[in-house]
């Protein structure tokens, strides 16, 4: 929202209880609190810019008829100097309150005035985030999730920090725990199985079985021949991590950069096992009390925890019971820490090490059991479980002329990250991910990202965009000369759909602050579609080549604004904005 919306909405509110005040002078209201009410957007402009329904809020406190209250409330009112011009009476009690052009015209000149910053606010006050995103397993290759999860989350950080957070993206890397160890297992059976053959080394089914394992492992072979066939295996399994897993991560860098997404921390879990934090939540957990011994393990008391802050937050035993908690392992019976202690460990580093007022992870829709037992987790070590927060993100379906597309056509096999961006456009690839709200399942549909008309949705904005910038460059070689324009200059611009292109644009500041307030950065992909839609609806309705020159001017500067709005927003999600398609 500009700056002008907000500060308007807040005066009509001041507006009203000045009215109200000087009608309680007066005698003609009692002196009662004000009820709370309302000030509403009405879906119909023709029954005013803003509504409020203080009169019917007020009809029990004041005695009064809703009417009777509208009636008083509007006799007492004061517009000077404001933005409004008139107000009415409607319904029941409704009042009705109408703009000024004046309102319309500081608003375009608001969003020149910011420029590239038009959109930004300070409503996060600096506050740091942590957006924890795609942290995909290094074992292998990147898929569909990691494809969604990595637009969701690098435009969720975008829009964090359009509203005023002190932002930071982080990509945490599993390299050490099971995964590895599996990791080993797999690269040094595909290396025996080089000399020795896949008859006399077998590879179990719970090891990776992908061709991935198998080219790491030819390539280190090339590098290092049969040096390690003999070797001590423990020696074996370093080697070959040690070789593969740089590489995977590389290759993973290498992809999401490709993707536009540019991480601020690579973060390795290896760290938590090798600088005593992992050690130290242990720890703590055991001098609160809140671990026993079992079965040669470290259990983790999550029943205890969690049933305790159910209780604290209404939930009765009954309710509870039915939700089946567990205990969880800290540390297995061989002495390795599980995933759930380093988890536990991490998000304590986000937290306190690092100081983060909140972190924010994007997980696969499969983790929903783990959210609450990792807020209850760092209640129990002391840090409020609240100050993180855990979107749930749903699979997509790749779909083709229809159908479910599940294998490349390319490798045939399972389509990853790099067959998609090899497949389809990135600006598509990242505009269509975010079409959606996380929660939400999503079939994504390759016929459509790569389909150049307005039923392609970054298609249609970009179209817009590169069309104002076409139609400016003509006006520019019919010999047009492009000047500034004044707010009373700008008062011509009274059209419907003149005004509706207006409002719309000025509702961005507030659309960023809302998507950042519900994690939803589809609300900004939504509200450049309504854009492009509102400019393609003005530029039909009002010609801009006009012999009018005053109106031309305007309608120019309205061009304008349009198209350095389209190109903040699209410039916020990574997205190009053409001049010519």
């Amino acid at each position: 929202m500009s700056k002008i919306v907000s500060d308007t909405q807040k005066n009509l509110r001041e507006i009203i209880m000045d009215a109200m005040g000087r009608a309680v002078a007066n005698e003609q209201l009692a002196s009662e609190p004000v009820p709370a009410f309302t000030i509403e957007v009405p879906a119909d402009r023709s029954n005013g810019d803003f509504a409020t329904n203080v009169a019917m809020a007020g009809a029990k406190a004041f005695h009064l008829a809703p009417r009777k209250i509208a009636e008083i409330i509007t006799e007492n009112l004061d517009l000077d100097g404001t933005y409004f011009e008139r107000v009415e009476i409607a319904g029941p009690g409704f009042i009705n309150f109408f703009l000024k052009d004046r309102y319309y015209s500081d608003i375009l000149k608001d969003i020149r005035a910011c420029g590239a910053d038009y959109g930004r606010s300070d409503y996060g006050k600096g506050k740091k985030i942590m957006v924890e995103f795609v942290s995909a397993n290094p074992t292998g290759p990147m898929h569909m999730g990691n494809a969604r999860g990595g637009a969701l989350g690098d435009c969720l950080a975008a829009v964090l920090d359009y509203a005023g957070y002190q932002v930071e993206r982080e990509f945490y890397i599993n390299d050490a725990g099971n995964q590895i160890d599996k990791f080993a297992l797999s690269l040094e059976i595909r290396y025996l199985q080089k000399y020795l053959g896949e008859d006399k080394v077998e590879l179990p089914e719970d090891c990776y079985q992908g061709e991935d394992i198998k080219e790491r492992a030819e390539e280190f072979a090339e590098i290092y021949g049969d040096k390690y066939l003999n070797a001590d295996e423990k020696e074996r399994k370093k080697a070959l991590v040690d070789f593969a897993l740089p590489k995977n991560i590389k290759n993973m860098q290498e992809t999401l950069g490709k993707y536009r997404i540019k991480y601020d921390t690579w973060f390795n879990e290896s760290v938590l096992h090798n600088d005593g934090e992992l050690k130290e939540i242990i720890d703590i957990l055991k001098e609160k009390g809140y671990t026993y011994e079992k079965d040669g393990a470290l259990w983790y008391k999550n029943i205890e925890v969690q049933t305790k802050k159910l209780l604290s937050q209404g939930k009765t035993q009954e309710e509870i019971d039915k939700l089946e908690l567990k205990d969880d392992v800290l540390v297995r019976a061989n002495g390795n820490p599980t995933y759930f202690a380093a988890d536990i460990a991490y998000h304590r580093n986000k937290l306190e090490k690092r100081g983060f007022d909140k972190a924010i992870d994007i997980w696969g829709a499969d983790h929903h059991g783990h959210v609450a037992r990792m807020k209850g987790a760092l209640d129990a070590i002391g840090l409020d479980g609240e100050r993180l927060d855990v979107l749930l993100m749903q699979l997509v379906r790749l779909v083709r002329d229809g159908e479910v597309v599940r294998m490349s056509k390319r490798t045939g096999k399972a389509i990853t990250l790099t067959d998609l961006l090899e497949e389809i456009p990135i600006d598509a690839a990242r505009f269509l991910f975010n079409m959606r709200d996380a929660g939400s399942q999503m079939e994504f549909d390759l016929d459509l990202a790569v389909e150049q008309s307005s039923k392609n949705p970054v298609y249609y904005c970009q179209y817009a965009h590169a069309r104002i910038c076409s139609i400016l460059k003509k006006l520019e070689e019919q010999g047009v000369e492009i000047k500034d324009c004044t707010a009373q200059q700008l008062d011509v611009l009274n059209q419907q759909e003149e005004r509706e292109l207006i409002r719309h644009l000025s509702s961005l500041t507030d659309t960023i602050v809302s998507a950042a307030k519900k994690y939803d950065p589809a609300a900004i992909t939504h509200y450049v579609v309504e854009l492009a839609t509102a400019f393609h609806k003005f530029y039909n309705s009002c010609r801009v080549n006009i012999e009018d020159e005053e109106l031309m001017q305007a309608r120019i500067y309205l061009c304008i604004c349009t198209r350095d709005t389209i190109k903040n927003v699209l410039t916020m999600l990574k997205i190009e904005a053409p001049e010519s398609m």
